[in-house]
């Protein structure tokens, strides 16, 4: 029975595969006739194709091969043959303000060499003897090295046999290296050096430049006094001296000597290339360690626009050179100063500190320093420093110090009263025509604190105009909120230091001016908050600022209240290779840092008061024949190091002036300090006098 039902159970799957089977469709036949025109279809599109490719490529190769061909060999031989840059290009020129010429290039005859592909140690050391026999060259700088250095070069494979065969034997084993094996040999050759003579000498050092840096440029043998027969015969003989050769390279030449100079800065020279503390800053800008270039003050400053475009080589297959771009002369820059007020500024200080030590208690001074000034726009009309120094014989001599500008501090005196005087009409301690008792001040467990003499009851004008201490005291004890009794202790809030470090630092005291020279100092500020140094800050005795930051804040104060950034680079022209000037790449313009925040009606007053100052107080005749102007003098306590020792052991008196003018319509501005040009209770202020208005005299007979 089972049996069976599993037969019907099969039976009954088939039954149900045959309902649900579908019917097979059979493909439809192609005619032949029809597969050949798709074919025949097919095959031409592919045809088209390849037709359309050959068109393309034949195209390609036509416009490469034919229309493009001098393009791409030329770019082929730019890629095969190694360019190479002459050694150095003329730098720009430098002109003051009205264009007169004041850095130019001089051509030089030059003696080089440039090391060609393959030479050998021998031919360069007989090419050194040739040049030795046929210029006169000074070769002090040969030292026992360079000698050494020629021996070896010159007796190699006998210098070699000096090295016994257990010290070959160490050098196998690695005990010894290259450079150990090279000391051992110098050792040795100590008596052969001995008998070289003058030629011997001088073939090594010609050696020694014709190796020195790298070895494809070009190496200076000869640039300073160069004959004409030493350069004809280098000339005529080219093809003789494989690698030497003749050309006109340059040199910086100063038309007003050595006057501005030391701003002016320096190239390096031929055989220098980059200083050493200078490389990573110029390698990094793409130079190469034996370039020319700026390293001091306005050659470094403006080394980017100065810098000349070197000509580029191609050496070719037969150590040839093909010229590929020319070199050019870099761009000429304008400077703000007036040349001629600079040349006169500088004999002047050359002068008084050469004939002020003759004068009663000018013991110790020996330098002066002075800054002109355009207070509406921060150009720098002529700034100079001058120093005397005594030589071992007892002899006077002047060095130029005008870096001293602006790296050197000074305790500056009075002369900021101006701004202290701001100080107290801003925090309320003082109103204009405010009136306060010039006395003595006295605080308990110190000396008194005077002014230079009794004045009685004084306003603000006055208290400028002769200078009263003791005014900016009682205004400075104000600011810091305290009380002062005769002879009792001072107690001030110490918030008042910096009440007054921020007035002055809106004039520029304290901080960087921002001057367009690669130094610039900061000066020293005060750490100590005692109440009696407060009264000293208020008079100029506590910080020290740079003359260039008492030029900004005279000339803040002039222009009525805008702190503006000092500048010597006027203008920029491109340098096209020609006497006249190419076209105009740069021009300055004001920059301005800040104002002083304090009303208008304030710096008026104190204005008032500076102008009294000239026209009949302290300051009179320091501008010269021109009593419109406006000013402020400044004596202040200096202590210096009399036995070099290390320690201060002297009090000496700094004597300072600023001043503008005209004083309704400020057109130059002028500072002059004089530091440690009296000793105390001297009359030391007549240099500084002398100095500034004969200054002043000056600039209105070079500008009227």
């Amino acid at each position: 029975m089972k049996k069976k039902n599993n037969i019907k159970e099969k039976n009954n799957k088939l039954l149900d595969i045959k309902k649900n089977k579908k019917p097979i469709n059979k493909k439809k036949k192609v005619s032949n006739k029809n597969l050949l025109e798709v074919m025949d279809k097919r095959y031409k599109f592919i045809f088209g194709i390849i037709i359309l490719l050959y068109a393309i490529i034949c195209g390609r190769l036509f416009y490469l091969q034919v229309l493009k061909n001098d393009e791409y060999l030329e770019k082929l031989s730019y890629s095969t043959y190694k360019t190479i840059e002459s050694t150095s290009a003329p730098r720009g020129r430098i002109y003051d303000r009205n264009y007169n010429l004041l850095v130019d290039n001089e051509a030089i005859k030059t003696i080089y060499y440039k090391k060609r592909d393959n030479v050998k140690t021998e031919d360069e050391i007989n090419l050194a003897y040739v040049i030795a026999d046929n210029i006169s060259l000074d070769y002090s700088k040969v030292n026992d090295i360079r000698l050494k250095t020629f021996y070896y070069k010159s007796h190699y494979d006998e210098c070699r046999k000096l090295i016994k065969k257990k010290e070959w034997d160490l050098y196998e084993k690695r005990k010894l290296n290259d450079s150990d094996i090279l000391d051992l040999i110098y050792d040795r050759i100590n008596d052969k050096i001995e008998e070289y003579d003058e030629r011997d000498k001088k073939a090594a050092y010609i050696y020694y430049l014709m190796n020195k840096g790298y070895s494809y440029s070009e190496k200076v043998i000869k640039n300073k006094d160069v004959t004409d027969t030493e350069y004809a015969f280098v000339s005529e003989n080219i093809d003789s001296l494989g690698g030497f050769n003749t050309k006109l390279d340059w040199e910086r030449v100063y038309l007003y000597g050595d006057t501005f100079k030391s701003i002016l800065g320096s190239v390096s020279s031929n055989n220098q290339g980059i200083p050493e503390e200078l490389a990573n800053d110029y390698l990094k800008k793409g130079y190469s360690l034996d370039d020319r270039v700026g390293i001091s003050y306005l050659e470094y400053q403006y080394e980017d626009y100065l810098k000349g475009t070197k000509a580029t080589y191609r050496l070719l297959s037969d150590n040839s050179y093909e010229l590929v771009k020319e070199g050019k002369r870099g761009n000429d820059i304008v400077l703000t100063i007036d040349i001629n007020l600079q040349k006169y500024l500088e004999e002047l200080l050359s002068y008084e500190v050469l004939n002020a030590k003759g004068e009663y208690g000018t013991d110790y001074y020996n330098r002066s320093f002075a800054v002109v000034s355009d207070p509406n726009t921060g150009e720098i009309l002529a700034m100079a420093g001058k120093q005397v120094l005594f030589d071992d014989n007892g002899s006077k001599y002047i060095v130029d110090y005008t870096p001293g500008i602006v790296t050197l501090p000074v305790t500056p005196g009075s002369i900021v009263k101006g701004a202290s005087m701001l100080v107290g009409y801003k925090y309320g301690a003082i109103d204009i025509g405010s009136y306060q008792l010039d006395e003595c001040i006295k605080i308990k467990d110190t000396p008194e604190k005077c002014s230079w003499r009794t004045m009685g009851t004084i306003d603000d004008i006055y208290a400028l105009q002769y200078s009263s201490n003791v005014y900016q005291y009682k205004i400075a004890i104000k600011v810091g909120g305290g009380t002062y009794r005769y002879n009792e202790g001072l107690s001030i809030d110490d918030s008042a230091f910096d009440k007054y470090r921020d007035m002055y630092a809106s004039f520029g005291l304290g901080i960087k001016t921002g001057i367009d020279l690669p130094v610039e100092s900061l000066g020293y500020m005060g750490k100590s908050k005692l109440p009696g140094h407060l009264l000293d800050f208020s008079i100029g005795q506590y910080d020290t600022y740079t003359p260039i930051q008492l030029s900004q804040y005279i000339n803040t104060l002039a222009n009525g209240g805008t702190r503006l950034k000092p500048y010597l680079l006027k203008e920029v022209y491109k340098g096209d290779g020609k006497d006249e000037f190419g076209s105009l790449l740069y021009k300055a313009e004001t920059t301005e840092l800040g104002k002083v925040d304090v009303d208008s009606k304030y710096i008026d007053r104190v204005h008032e008061g500076f102008s009294a100052v000239v026209s009949r107080g302290l300051g009179y005749g320091y501008m010269g024949y021109y009593t419109n102007s406006a000013g402020k003098t400044g004596t202040s306590q200096s202590f210096i190091d009399t036995d070099n020792d290390g320690k201060v052991d002297t009090e000496t008196i700094t004597s300072s002036f600023v001043g503008y003018s005209p004083a309704d319509n400020p057109k130059m501005s002028i500072v002059v300090v004089s530091p440690d040009i009296g000793l105390p209770n001297s009359s030391t202020s007549m240099v500084t006098k002398r100095i500034s208005a004969s200054i002043v005299n000056k600039y209105y007979e070079l500008n009227e």
